[in-house]
């Protein structure tokens, strides 16, 4: 298989932005951005998402068994960006954001548009990143969309010419 190739295919699969949060019993937070996520089932409606194994994001959601997906919109590159890195909690905000506990206890964000919650029903772990499918168990809207809502979401080649994932 040519490499750049493969890379140039995998590059084509277009990818939302969102943050993937969740605390532990120590009221540890983690959060951070990820973009390997797809709906996977109407009912019971499920989600998946990609999640690297050597993350304490990773570790975090094996042990609690919950995690929340706050749906970046388009004004919000910089909060890309800043969940890129791991960060420490400060009272009820990380990476300057404020968030309140979901009714999973993850971290909702108030900033992003939309949240889902869910309970880890399958964990699938192969490679450098696990595949988490969770079971919507809470969902909101912080900001109702105008026109199409996946319209609304940031996507990665909102980040410019030069951010890329997966290849």
């Amino acid at each position: 298989m040519d490499a750049e190739m493969k890379k140039t295919a995998l590059r084509m699969i277009p990818y939302g932005l969102y943050i993937l949060s969740a605390e532990d019993k120590e009221g540890n937070v983690v959060a951070a951005t990820v973009n390997w996520v797809t709906q996977a089932s109407f009912q019971p409606p499920l989600v998946a998402v990609g999640v690297k194994a050597d993350s304490n994001t990773h570790s975090v959601i094996k042990a609690t068994g919950v995690f929340a997906l706050n749906v970046l919109g388009k004004d919000q590159k910089g909060a890309a960006f800043t969940f890129f890195k791991a960060l420490e909690r400060e009272g009820n905000t990380i990476g300057g954001e404020a968030f309140h506990a979901g009714e999973t206890g993850s971290p909702v964000f108030e900033s992003t548009p939309a949240f889902v919650e869910c309970k880890l029903v399958e964990t699938l772990e192969k490679g450098d990143h696990s595949i988490f499918v969770g079971e919507v168990v809470n969902a909101g809207v912080n900001t109702p969309p105008e026109g199409r809502a996946d319209d609304a979401t940031l996507i990665l080649k909102d980040l410019g010419e030069k951010t890329f994932y997966g290849g």
